[in-house]
Formats: C-alpha cells, structure tokens, sequence
C-alpha cells in the first residue's frame, strides 16, 4: 500500500511537471527539496569527519579578495566569500553552497533540454542526472570542479542557442558563461575547444561565422577575463606552473594509463542513467547508433558539444605528458540527457516517468536515514584528524595565541591540511601561509604567526624550527576528538608560536 501511495504522489508530481502552468514552478520546488535533502544528508554523514581540507583550502583563498590563487584560478574563492558574508562558517552552511552547484546546473539542464525533448523525456532527463554521483556524493565536496558544474551547463547552453539563433545576447552571454568556467579551474578550456569543434561539424558554421555572434562572444569572454590575464602576466602565470609540475611531465604509460581510466572512470559514473534507459527502452544496434552519433543535423552538433569536451582531455594529456583523473570529467554531463532520449526511437511511457521519478526521490531519502550510520562507521574507522580535529585545534592554537598577546592570531603555516582547518574555524579569522604568496618578513615579524605540524611529521618540524627562529615559543599537544559514545583516536601535535615583535 505504501508503494501504491509513492506511485500516486510520483504521478501527481510527473503530472505537475508536464502541465505548462506548473512545471516550472515545481521543478524549482524539486530543486530546492534537492539541495535541502543532500544538504542534511552532508552534515549528518560527514558531522564525525569535519570539513575537507578542500574545502577549507577554498576558505584560506577567500580570506582576502584576489585575481587569482597559485593553484587555480579565483571564482570558488569568491563565491566562498560571498557565501560566508551571510552564513557562518559551519558544516550545514557549506553542503547548502555546494548542493546549489548541482542544482543550478540541473535547472539549466530542465531549460536546455526544452530544445531536444519532450515533457516526459525532459523530466525522465534530469531524473536521471540525480543518479550520477557528481550531482550529490561529490558535488558535497565544494572545489574548484564543483563549481563548474553550473558554469559548463550555462556555456553550453548559451553557445547552442547562439549557434542557432546568432542574437546577439546569446552571443554575450556566451561569452561571459565561458570566461566564468576559465575562472573556475582552467580545464575550461577543454570546454571551449570541444564547442569550438562541435561548430565545425554543423552545417550552419559558415554562416555563424559571418554573423557577428562568435566575435561578439569572444570580445565578451575576453573583457570579462581582461582582470585576471593582468594577474596571469603580473605573477609571470605561476597558477599554470603549479598545475604542469604537479600533473604534467609524466611517463608515456603513466599517461595512457591514467587517459583510459579517465574515460573508462567517466562512463562508469553515468552507468546507472545508462541502463535505465537501456532497461525502458531497449535499444537495437541502429537505436544505439543514433543515440552515440545522430545523423539529424541538430542532434548531432549536440553529440559534438558533448563528445568533444568530455574526450579532448584524454587526447590532451596524451599529448601533453599529463595525467588526469575521471573526477574532473563531472561537469562534462549536462547534455546527457539529450544524448540519451532524443532519438524518435528511443519513447517514454507515463508509467516509465512515474517509476524513474519514484527512485530520483528516493535516494535521498534512503541515504539520509543511512547517514547516522555513515558517520558512525567513519569515526570507527577513524577519520582524517586534520579534518576531524580542526576545530578543535583552532581552539587550542587561539587559546595559546591569546596568552601571551592581545593582538589577533592573523596568519597560519606549517601542514597544509593543518593550516586550512584552522584558518577556517579560528575567531581571528587568520590567513594561511602555506600554499599562499609569500608575506613580507617585516609583515611577518611584526604580525607573528603560528606553525602547526604533526608530532611525528620530521620535516614540517624542521621548516618550522626554521621559520621560527630560537624565540618562538613551543608546544606539544594531544588532541582526541569523540562522536557521541564512540572514542576518537588522539593525534599529537607540534605548536610553533612567533608572538609579534615590535
């Protein structure tokens, strides 16, 4: 009875979704029950584990406005800072940020697929995108992936419609869409280069390209980008020094290795939306045919502006001696659903629609009465005190800080994990100094610092030792952290205080 009951709601819902007057408001409503549910799921699951240092690296960034970060470019900062003007910095606030990157770029799915599908396959669409874990396990981690989920969905949006049409504020908002991915994480530009490609496999390329569009798109990203390719010239492009040391230069095997795990990883995330639609429909060879590659002209320049950015960075790191990981694929699937439901062979029932939404619903419902459990089993296992202890840490540091000066705590170095937990949760709100541009000394003296190691981590001692210089003052210190009846396990560590000189 209770299933019977789950069908008629998820009826009345699909019904909702396929009346004009309704849909949009529901899919809105949808979304905000979304972010909420995965949102409570986050802090539950993740309450015994404490932020991930990537999350608390983006918050070192955000601490003071800038063009740009040496590891990635600065929109996640800025979007932190925004964030973190408005809300506190705790667990709950954050999954609320990071659940809003999916949802955003789901909605721009729901509007994009208005194109390719209709009713019953739009919502059969973003039904199954909720089924790809880069729209809720991995979107809880906030980087700089997440944030492109919405910036890669917009770009590709806004290009389709500029190709088609060539208005010109598609074309800007085009343009402006994609300098906003750049700013994101850099991998953008294998957005930008797969649209590119997919503009010469349509038919209308020569005409797009007399239209004023493209160039108006282009002068629109470019302006949009002009402050940041100032700091890019100004800091002699260490952002992009940083990312070929740490992932260029590899073995030839290493990088076909890693190119074929990208992509074999890739698919393996959309397996579930896959064979659902495979299960319904059960395409032929020819059916399977039309879906990779279409022969109609409109779908096939969608299968372009899918294939290309999703498969150019395994031909690229090839290429380039790079390894890549199938994680960074996550903003490559907003037109998935498009790809997977937009052949006249490929047809959805009423029935169909209700049981694909029946499941989208309750996944996050089951993972949300899972949760307790998840966190349970984390702090057993013992989670990452970096993460787990942070806060807790923070409080000791500022506790020892504040002892010996009234000044506030304002910089942190010393592990990188270590430095970003504390910076996040401490009052003072401090800056790091690890993974940072360097401070002055004479700043630095007349600020003082902390340098928090790991008790047993030999070179982060040696550098503080270093750093600090024989007037620091040093601490050792054990840390336990317990969730609820469940013992922690202790970490020690090693406090470097350098008090302000005057």
């Amino acid at each position: 009875m209770d299933f019977l009951a789950s069908l008629r709601a998820a009826s009345r819902w699909r019904d909702a979704l396929v009346d004009p007057a309704r849909r949009e408001r529901t899919v809105l409503v949808s979304l905000a029950l979304y972010i909420l549910l995965w949102a409570v799921y986050g802090t539950i699951a993740k309450s015994s584990q404490g932020l991930h240092p990537d999350m608390t690296e983006v918050i070192a960034w955000s601490r003071d406005f800038s063009l740009g970060q040496l590891k990635h470019p600065p929109f996640a900062a800025w979007l932190v800072q925004l964030w973190f003007t408005v809300f506190p910095i705790a667990g709950w606030s954050y999954y609320l940020l990071a659940m809003l990157m999916p949802a955003a770029a789901l909605w721009i799915v729901w509007r994009m697929s208005a194109d390719y599908l209709d009713a019953d396959k739009r919502i059969v669409g973003l039904a199954l995108l909720t089924f790809v874990p880069f729209f809720n396990f991995h979107a809880l981690k906030f980087n700089v992936n997440t944030v492109l989920l919405p910036l890669w969905a917009a770009t590709t949006w806004f290009f389709l419609q500029s190709l088609r049409t060539r208005g010109k504020s598609w074309a800007i908002l085009a343009g402006i869409a994609a300098a906003a991915a750049i700013l994101g994480k850099y991998w953008s530009i294998f957005l930008l280069a797969g649209l590119g490609l997919a503009v010469l496999f349509d038919k209308r390329r020569t005409a797009y390209f007399r239209s004023a569009a493209p160039w108006i798109t282009i002068a629109a990203g470019l302006i949009a980008l002009t402050p940041h390719l100032y700091w890019l010239v100004q800091t002699d492009f260490e952002s992009f020094s940083y990312a070929m040391i740490v992932h260029g230069d590899k073995p030839l095997a290493a990088t076909l290795v890693a190119a074929l795990g990208y992509v074999a990883g890739a698919f393996g995330y959309t397996v579930v939306p896959v064979v659902l639609v495979c299960a319904v429909v059960r395409p032929g060879v020819k059916t399977l045919s039309d879906m990779v590659w279409p022969q109609e002209p409109e779908r096939r320049l969608v299968a372009a502006a899918f294939w290309g950015p999703l498969l150019l960075p395994a031909i690229a790191a090839v290429a380039g001696g790079a390894e890549i990981t199938s994680l960074w694929s996550m903003p490559a699937f907003s037109l998935l659903p498009v790809m997977l439901l937009s052949s006249p062979a490929v047809t959805t029932r009423a029935i169909d629609t209700r049981r694909i939404l029946l499941g989208a619903a309750m996944l996050p419902i089951v993972m949300l009465v899972v949760a307790p459990l998840i966190t349970i089993a984390a702090q057993r296992a013992g989670p990452a005190p970096a993460s787990a202890q942070a806060s807790l840490l923070a409080g000791e540091v500022e506790r020892l800080w504040h002892q010996s000066t009234p000044q506030p705590l304002r910089f942190i170095g010393g592990d990188e994990d270590l430095a970003y937990g504390v910076t996040a949760y401490a009052v003072d709100r401090p800056r790091a100094l690890t993974g940072m541009p360097e401070h002055a000394k004479r700043e630095l003296a007349q600020s003082g610092f902390v340098w928090l190691c790991f008790a047993e981590d030999g070179v982060c001692r040696s550098h503080g030792i270093a750093r600090s210089g024989p007037g620091a003052k040093l601490v050792e210190t054990q840390i336990v952290r317990n969730f609820l009846r469940f013992a922690g396990k202790p970490q020690r560590y090693t406090i470097y205080v350098v008090l302000p000189q005057p």
